[in-house]
């Protein structure tokens, strides 16, 4: 019998469940893809180095799918409440025809467990497939061999997947239990029949709150956008504070101050339906202020940390062909000048000879100047500059190479070579900041003295260059200058930058590997090296092992930043479909009344679909806003790695935002429309 009842309840509410299954299958299947990943067959075809990294990323994973599973958990509990509201009036009556408390709660348990096994099903199944495509996404991003791909399901991601849901299931019908017990026929036969009684807010007090909030946001923006330098940990946390408690003002005070702005616009207000809609829109949003408030946070962070995930991952792809033009880079760069400086010969003599690997490089020295830092760069702008940037080294002596050197270099890197004259000088950066603060310099004068020669510069402006090998544009400032300048003068810096002799990719992974191993020898022991006596930096960099921690950290930030952003998306999402299916069944006995005073049905559609709207619209818009400024703030830290595709992953932000929270727009809205036409 029971069993018969659970199964017409499902059918009959199928509709009013399409928000709950819609959440539970995609909870699902997102929580199956991502911890299925290191599952993946894409990883047994990966080097040594992109399995660690592989490795790293599951841990990272599983730690953040407890968190996941606690705001799936939090949502499930958040739907049934909505499903028991909707269906207080079935359970009045089985109390009234003497079914027992314990018999309705035996029925919600059949619900529970066939809804349960419905949505795992559909949504392991959904999520299987839509692993193998995660598959291919890996392999793309460690750049592995996709000839040994095989479509592969993942035992212990379905088991992880199984025991999290049941889990949660668990609490659902725990929570069934204690709300079952404490039914009281009353309220069950009057819920729904209560008119929520609008109390419009003192106009002035929505006013200078909104003001003040307003006020508060654009002081942390600007404080966070435009004196980023100047931002402690501390002061961090306080503009956080600042935006939350401004988000949350700005809501409550648009709450008060909707109806009264459109209730003084006559003749927009008294038109059609609108006055019902807005007195509609206003209730749902005063109820839900601080949930709003929430929802505009977790949209913010999740349009922040999908695009920066993907400008990351984007803009490393594209460096890594450009700023890695060689196979390898050994060099030296030293706090004191060494006389005969010579790390081949060094190595060499350790043990380690990376000659014999080489195929083409080139040897050349640079310098530092102990009186030419960057605080005498900066000459008269010394002072504005360390007010605006004050923890810049502005004491180190700058980097300087000779112009023939430079060139050589350029000439291995098939790069384009530069001139000048011999009284001039050529500033290299490519790391945006100081390319700022730098630029600022050469464009007041610039002039320079090193070693005891003036020199002036070539240009007005920095220009784009580099010597060391880098997955990300972060060079900071190099001074090319006339040979003549460093003739006689002592190095600080020794580099040795070539190829390897491999004629193909299997042979360079060969040679890198027997190369690595011969210096990681020689690491274990840097006494053989003198001239690491007075301290400094001594390493050897190679266009693999960039790669393959630049796919590395791009990979664990895309597949972190997609987690987080997708769960978050799904909770945004189905806290204000569920909030709104729930006013829809609050508001039937008002839809109904407008029908009996000659309201058609296609404007009480249409109002339904501007309230859902604006409803949705309203926590996105704001979140929109947040993101423009915590974009700007996280560009200064992204520009390390690469600006330059933003727009691309802003676009495939947006792109995620209007298939998930779009969706669930689109599928409350044909609900709400389902349960009102019901009605009639």
């Amino acid at each position: 019998m029971l069993f018969k009842l659970s199964v017409r309840s499902i059918r009959r509410s199928l509709r009013d469940y399409a928000i709950y299954f819609f959440t539970l299958i995609i909870g699902v299947s997102v929580f199956y893809v991502f911890n299925a990943v290191s599952g993946q067959v894409a990883m047994t075809v990966l080097d040594t180095d992109s399995r660690e990294i592989a490795r790293v990323l599951r841990a990272g994973i599983s730690s953040i799918s407890v968190f996941v599973a606690g705001v799936l958990g939090f949502l499930i509990v958040y739907a049934s409440r909505f499903l028991m509201k909707r269906r207080s009036r079935e359970f009045a009556l089985y109390l009234l025809l003497g079914m027992s408390k314990g018999a309705i709660s035996g029925l919600l348990l059949l619900e529970t467990v066939m809804i349960g096994l419905g949505s795992l099903g559909v949504g392991l199944l959904a999520g299987i497939g839509l692993s193998q495509i995660m598959s291919a996404l890996v392999v793309s991003l460690f750049e592995a061999d996709m000839t040994r791909y095989r479509f592969m399901v993942s035992g212990e991601a379905i088991g992880t997947t199984v025991l999290c849901f049941a889990a949660m299931y668990g609490f659902v019908i725990l929570f069934h239990s204690i709300v079952i017990s404490r039914f009281k026929l009353i309220d069950l036969m009057q819920r729904g029949k209560k008119s929520e009684r609008i109390r419009l807010k003192n106009p002035w007090l929505c006013a200078v709150l909104f003001l003040l909030g307003a006020l508060a946001l654009g002081f942390a923006y600007y404080r966070v956008g435009w004196h980023y330098s100047e931002i402690t940990a501390g002061k961090m946390t306080v503009y956080i504070a600042v935006g939350a408690v401004s988000t949350f003002l700005i809501f409550w005070s648009v709450s008060g101050m909707l109806l009264r702005v459109m209730m003084s616009m006559k003749g927009l207000y008294y038109r059609g339906l609108n006055a019902f809609t807005f007195r509609q829109l206003s209730s749902k949003v005063s109820t839900m202020v601080f949930s709003m408030t929430v929802i505009c946070l977790m949209l913010f962070v999740t349009i922040c940390a999908l695009s920066a995930s993907f400008s990351m991952r984007n803009s490393m792809n594209a460096n890594l062909q450009a700023l890695c033009p060689a196979d390898f880079e050994l060099s030296a760069s030293l706090n004191e000048p060494v006389e005969s400086l010579d790390i081949v010969s060094d190595c060499r003599e350790a043990g380690f000879d990376i000659l014999p690997y080489a195929d083409d490089y080139i040897r050349f020295y640079t310098y530092g100047d102990d009186a030419f830092s960057l605080e005498d760069f900066c000459g008269e702008e010394t002072a504005r500059i360390k007010a605006e940037f004050q923890f810049l080294d502005y004491y180190t002596s700058e980097q300087l190479v000779g112009l023939s050197d430079y060139n050589a270099l350029m000439e291995l890197y098939g790069r384009q070579t530069l001139s000048m004259a011999q009284d001039e000088y050529i500033l290299l950066c490519d790391f945006k900041s100081m390319k700022t603060i730098r630029d600022s310099v050469l464009q007041s004068g610039g002039d320079i003295t090193v070693y005891g020669n003036v020199l002036h510069p070539a240009f007005r402006e920095c220009q784009d260059g580099f010597i060391d090998l880098a997955a990300s544009h972060i060079n900071a400032g190099i001074f090319v200058v006339p040979d003549r300048v460093l003739e006689g003068r002592v190095p600080n810096g020794d580099y040795l930058i070539g190829n390897y002799k491999a004629g193909d990719k299997a042979q360079m992974q060969a040679t890198e590997r027997l190369v690595r191993q011969r210096y990681t020898e020689l690491t274990e022991d840097l006494s053989g090296l003198p001239f690491l006596a007075s301290g400094g930096y001594f390493a050897l960099e190679t266009r693999l092992d960039i790669q393959s921690g630049a796919v590395g950290l791009g990979a664990i930030a895309t597949f972190m930043g997609l987690y987080i952003g997708l769960v978050f998306l799904i909770a945004c999402g189905a806290i204000l479909a569920l909030k709104e299916l729930s006013e829809s069944v609050d508001s039937i006995p008002r839809y109904e009344m407008l029908r009996k005073l000659g309201a058609e049905e296609h404007d009480l559609s249409r109002s339904l679909l501007w309230q859902t709207g604006l409803f949705f619209l309203l926590p996105l818009v704001l979140a929109c806003v947040h993101a423009v400024f915590g974009m700007k703030y996280a560009s200064y830290f992204l520009e390390i790695f690469g600006t330059e595709k933003m727009m691309q992953s802003i676009l495939s932000t947006s792109v995620i935002i209007l298939l998930i929270y779009g969706g669930y727009f689109l599928i409350t809205y044909l609900c709400s429309k389902g349960i009102l036409r019901e009605s009639r």
